[in-house]
């Protein structure tokens, strides 16, 4: 009786281990439609500015949309988000064509990204933004013109997505925003 115990204990153990491999597939970046609304805010992501983020959970068929990727990076630190991330996707901003249309489909891993903190650049909700690009060289041009520092996804502190700030009224103005592409690496004016 022992053994066969032993055996379904062993049995029950390496069946456990193959199904936590099966809930960890990193599954791809979604493009973003005009039926993406956000987490918190739920409404429709296109309808503001900055750059967006996708989170995938396991055992979820489709992912939850941030207006902010500031708010994305809170929602992983927050205690009572229990669900397991299986992939977090931010708006790539070098790649964007201008503050108001981060694109929708050039996400990088957020893992991958490098985030621009402190620079007073203001994000779709209003709110101080953690803005990601795909590569250092860019993320370093946007500080250089628009102030802040670079970090990457682990290094942005708690209280900097996490503690209240003042949010500044929205801009109905979306061709005040220039281009990336003309080399003002997303100057933005902010309100």
């Amino acid at each position: 009786m022992s053994a066969r115990f032993a055996v379904a204990l062993l049995s029950a153990v390496i069946l456990a281990g193959c199904q936590d491999q099966q809930s960890t597939v990193v599954p791809q970046a979604v493009a973003m439609t005009e039926e993406a609304l956000g987490h918190y805010c739920q409404m429709n992501l296109t309808e503001h500015e900055g750059p967006k983020a996708q989170i995938h959970l396991a055992n979820f068929e489709h992912p939850i949309w941030f207006s902010q990727v500031r708010d994305a990076v809170a929602f992983t630190r927050l205690p009572e988000e229990t669900d397991e991330v299986t992939a977090i996707y931010v708006s790539d901003m070098g790649k964007a064509a201008r503050w108001a249309d981060p694109g929708k489909d050039n996400w990088v891993d957020a893992a991958d990204a490098w985030f621009v903190i402190g620079s007073g650049q203001r994000g779709g909700m209003g709110a101080p933004e953690a803005v990601p690009f795909g590569n250092e060289a860019v993320a370093r041009a946007f500080s250089n013109d628009n102030g802040g520092s670079v970090v990457r996804l682990a290094d942005i502190p708690d209280d900097y997505v996490l503690a209240p700030v003042e949010v500044a009224p929205m801009s109905m103005d979306h061709n005040a925003t220039s281009s990336h592409a003309s080399g003002e690496h997303g100057a933005h004016a902010t309100q």
